[in-house]
């Protein structure tokens, strides 16, 4: 799987578990962490919980485990580690104070809408 179809599948994910504001940064340009940054939130910590928890399952199932996770005990920004593709999934407020999609404007934002039609 490519880290554009790893992308596409995890925004997906997340829109199906009613993600909010999720977004997409390709990085691959600027930094050789990773070539994708998807960044998305949602208003509670249960809810930041049940969305990583949902994009580990189903990856899984695919037979994708995340190399790292970090911050699910506190639930106020988790970041998944798969390689190419990093998920940051935020408490709207932690998100807010952040900003990586400021820190990272000089990526290209996708159209997550194209992502989901795919």
């Amino acid at each position: 799987m490519t880290s554009f179809e790893l992308t596409k599948d995890i925004v997906k994910i997340l829109d199906q578990k009613k993600a909010d504001d999720i977004q997409v940064i390709k990085v691959n340009d600027l930094t050789i962490i990773a070539d994708y940054f998807v960044i998305a939130s949602t208003t509670n910590s249960t809810h930041v919980k049940a969305l990583v928890d949902e994009v580990e399952f189903q990856l899984k199932e695919r037979g994708t485990a995340p190399w790292q996770l970090e911050g699910y005990q506190y639930a106020n920004w988790i970041i998944m580690d798969y390689g190419d593709v990093i998920v940051h999934v935020f408490h709207e407020e932690t998100r807010n104070f952040y900003s990586l999609e400021r820190l990272w404007s000089d990526g290209e934002l996708l159209d997550v809408s194209s992502l989901l039609d795919a």
